[in-house]
């Protein structure tokens, strides 16, 4: 891949969180349909299905060579295969107890991966209104401006 490929890549995708993000907010403040993936503790909504449907959709018209994992279509039995062919990797609503429950702690999260190595990672809280977003090679990201890690080890 190229870097201006990179570069579509990631303006795409920056345009399709707010979009997606707008649902988000939608259904944050109104009671929701919940329902349970495969325990009591894992929960979908409607919102989770509509946002990954939009991600999706949004991306294979623009992208359609692309393969997609996608958690709630995963979770439905679409059968997904890691390859090194671009791969976005979809959580909808990371956090959807929190959603469901009225709490702001959620977000759209996103990635890109090519030759099964992240290039793009984007990670959206429309309820707050905060956008971190990393491109290899290029530093991370917070609402547009550059932010640096700790350089913390974990010793």
């Amino acid at each position: 891949m190229t870097e201006k490929e990179i570069e579509i890549y990631y303006k795409t995708v920056l345009d399709l969180v707010s979009l997606a993000g707008k649902v988000v907010n939608e259904g944050f403040s109104i009671t929701k349909h919940v329902e349970t993936k495969g325990s009591a503790a894992d929960l979908v909504t409607e919102f989770d299905q509509r946002v990954e449907e939009i991600l999706i959709k949004k991306l294979q018209e623009k992208f359609p060579t692309h393969k997609f994992i996608g958690e709630e279509s995963s979770a439905a039995g679409v059968k997904t295969i890691f390859e090194n062919d671009p791969t976005w990797i979809i959580d909808p609503i990371d956090g959807t107890t929190n959603f469901v429950h009225g709490f702001p702690f959620v977000a759209i999260s996103i990635a890109l991966a090519i030759n099964k190595q992240v290039v793009i990672g984007v990670i959206y809280n429309p309820i707050l209104d905060l956008l971190y977003s990393a491109v290899h090679g290029k530093g991370a990201f917070r609402n547009g401006r550059p932010i640096k890690s700790s350089g913390q080890t974990g010793k």
